[in-house]
């Protein structure tokens, strides 16, 4: 994507400068004429529709042969979807939402987030080209080491007001969920919330100056909206969505839709590379209205897929 074109959808959000110290990963490959990154993926505002189009899902397809995909899929029956071109990115067990952001003198635009491979956890920087035509830049840094019983990733990003807030949610293989304030570089950890033993997707819907909101799926097949409020030592309230329905899906990836708290959702089954839409109102357990638009046309070949959005947006799901 161009810059002027990501600078425009930038303007007047405030500006995030680039502090990653690590050198620049290799991301060689011919040019090509697609883009490898929509355009419209840096917008600031997924909450509202283009133009008064259809709401759209920009998902990020990272796998384990390191490569990173995006896939748009607009919201319709059946779902419409447009692949871009896949480039050379780095072999991962988890990743978190990959936020769009620009440097402080407005001339580099890139992505960042959270990755998890093997036991350690990394930030990865993503630089993007004013040639579209050229692939991204990625490149990794080593954050933390221990991590290798945590099965999923998310995270949440608060920066339209104050207080800010970013916090780091690790599923783990012992049944707890693991929240972690992220403070500049470093995190520190607020303890595990037990009780988590039979979920297993999870992706954040709600972000907010006193909760966030994540919503997750069971093993058996159920979908929770979880509660977690930023206040020290207050415990997280499950709500049930649906009992049923969600047992195939290894992941979520959640953007808003419309001005009322709605959510796109898409859900993907890793197993046969399958990914289906939803939308959903705000969530309000099971008065929360759902309704399915069924199978993206699309191959999802992902350790899991992971949401496009920018370091600017805020999730108001619940």
């Amino acid at each position: 994507m161009k810059l002027q074109r990501f600078a425009l959808a930038f303007a007047g959000a405030g500006l995030l400068a680039a502090t990653v110290a690590s050198v620049p990963a290799a991301a060689t490959g011919q040019a090509d004429p697609k883009p490898y990154l929509s355009k419209k993926a840096a917008h600031p505002s997924s909450v509202k529709t283009f133009a008064g189009g259809p709401c759209i899902n920009w998902v990020g397809v990272p796998t384990a042969a390191g490569t990173m995909q995006e896939i748009d899929v607009t919201a319709a029956k059946p779902p419409r979807a447009t692949s871009w071109e896949p480039f050379k990115y780095v072999g991962t067990r988890a990743d978190a939402t990959w936020y769009g952001a620009v440097n402080a003198s407005g001339t580099q635009f890139f992505y960042y987030g959270l990755l998890l491979q093997g036991t350690s956890l990394y930030r990865h920087t993503t630089y993007l080209s004013n040639d579209e035509t050229k692939p991204p830049v990625p490149t990794f840094k080593r954050v933390g080491s221990g991590w290798g019983s945590f099965k999923s990733i998310a995270t949440s990003n608060y920066s339209v007001a104050q207080p800010r807030h970013a916090y780091l949610y690790g599923l783990n293989t012992n049944g707890s969920l693991y929240r972690y304030a992220i403070v500049g570089a470093g995190f520190k950890a607020l303890g595990p919330l037990p009780g988590f033993g039979g979920f297993k997707a999870m992706t954040v819907i709600s972000e907010t100056a006193t909760y966030d909101t994540l919503l997750m799926t069971t093993t058996s097949g159920a979908l929770y909206t979880v509660h977690i409020p930023i206040a020290a030592g207050a415990k997280p309230v499950l709500k049930l969505i649906r009992s049923t329905g969600f047992a195939q899906y290894e992941s979520l990836v959640a953007q808003g839709c419309g001005t009322r708290g709605g959510t796109l959702l898409v859900a993907v089954d890793n197993d046969t590379k399958s990914g289906y839409q939803y939308a959903m109102s705000k969530a309000n357990g099971t008065a929360t209205a759902m309704t399915a638009y069924g199978k993206i046309p699309a191959v999802f070949d992902g350790v899991n897929e992971v949401s496009i959005t920018t370091h600017y947006d805020q999730l108001v799901g619940e």
